[in-house]
């Protein structure tokens, strides 16, 4: 690869950049008006403007992105995490301006990114899913009729949610119509599409999620799980590996079969297939994450292995180097997320001077990217 047009801000960008620094890549970035002074524009070798503050009209104007990557010489685009990292349109039109899209091809992240459609893939396939709907809800008579049969409580999901949003638990038949609305409501707000599906609600689950590399010759492997069961509305707070919770022969079990999951799902580049656990030690496929995800740097910590290097690598069209009986990873790592809020208004986002941070890992980044 000539050169990696970075289509994101942030700390995900500045890694980015670091990796491609290393491997000796030339890099470029996009960013909109209020973010020129960013770090991730000081360390890349070519900034771009592509618009003005709101996202709509900059860090997801495809358009803008693109002519950004062509004015620059970039022969490829990473989208990191959030963003465009999971648009199968933007993916496509990567395809269709002959610059690498890094990260499975758009048809996959079309495929996956729908959760009422992999589940049903997955469950084709022999993948032990949560009990619910066959596919998206076709109606309210239809949400009544699943619930009825796999009992109360349950779950209405958006389709092509993500990021805790568009989830409703509902613990009774009165409850159904009255959330059946929001959640439509609230999927096509967020995402553009009013599918929903539903499934059987866990109470108290471990939420385990395993890491894969896969490259585009069908090797693949997996990089042990990390355990997000910590959350707040919905949203990671803590992630840590390896799970405590979890014996070596469970930890394979559930390794082995997201290995499936991509297989079925015909995955390259790096993903993430994430189960739900129960008490009884029973896990069942939720969804896939087609990108790097922001929990990504604990499972380098513990295998030593540069997750975006090896994504740049298998972009490029280079096989697997990595062999699953020399990955073992060693120690024990615990990412915390840094959120702005205020505790006395029910921890709502609060992006400003003296507010509240939950947690800070400023040395740790220091450390991290000293070397830039």
């Amino acid at each position: 690869m000539n050169r990696i047009l970075i289509a994101n801000r942030g700390e995900i960008a500045v890694r980015i950049i670091r990796a491609c620094k290393e491997m000796n890549i030339k890099t470029a970035t996009v960013y909109s008006e209020v973010d020129k002074d960013s770090l991730h524009t000081r360390l890349a070798d070519i900034a771009v403007c592509i618009g003005p503050a709101a996202s709509q009209k900059s860090y997801l104007n495809f358009k803008n992105i693109i002519e950004a990557a062509n004015i620059t010489g970039s022969d490829s685009i990473h989208p990191g995490f959030g963003f465009l990292s999971e648009n199968s349109d933007f993916a496509k039109i990567c395809e269709e301006s002959n610059i690498k899209f890094i990260g499975p091809s758009y048809k996959v992240i079309e495929k996956m990114g729908n959760k009422s459609n992999s589940k049903e893939m997955m469950k084709k396939a022999g993948i032990p899913v949560i009990p619910g709907s066959n596919g998206a809800l076709k109606s309210l008579e239809d949400a009544k009729k699943v619930a009825e049969q796999i009992g109360y409580p349950v779950l209405l999901k958006a389709s092509n949610g993500g990021g805790g949003k568009g989830i409703r638990i509902v613990n009774k038949e009165e409850e159904l119509e009255e959330n059946y609305n929001i959640v439509k409501q609230e999927a096509k707000s967020a995402f553009f599409n009013d599918e929903i599906y539903m499934e059987k609600f866990i109470k108290n689950p471990r939420h385990i999620e395993v890491q894969i590399l896969a490259d585009e010759y069908g090797n693949i492997v997996y990089l042990g799980e990390r355990d997000c069961t910590i959350q707040r509305k919905n949203q990671k707070i803590l992630e840590e590996t390896p799970s405590i919770v979890i014996d070596s022969k469970l930890r394979t079990k559930m390794c082995e079969t997201a290995v499936k999951a991509a297989k079925v799902a015909n995955y390259t580049n790096a993903g993430t297939v994430e189960f739900l656990l129960d008490s009884d030690k029973n896990f069942y496929f939720m969804e896939m994450n087609t990108r790097i995800q922001v929990e990504h740097p604990i499972t380098e910590e513990n295998t030593r292995i540069d997750l975006i290097k090896e994504q740049i690598k298998i972009a490029a069209g280079e096989k697997l180097s990595l062999k699953q009986n020399k990955i073992i990873p060693e120690g024990h790592s615990i990412e915390c997320r840094i959120n702005a809020e205020n505790p006395e208004k029910n921890f709502r986002p609060s992006p400003r001077k003296n507010n509240w941070i939950t947690f800070t890992r400023w040395k740790w980044l220091k450390s991290r990217y000293s070397n830039l």
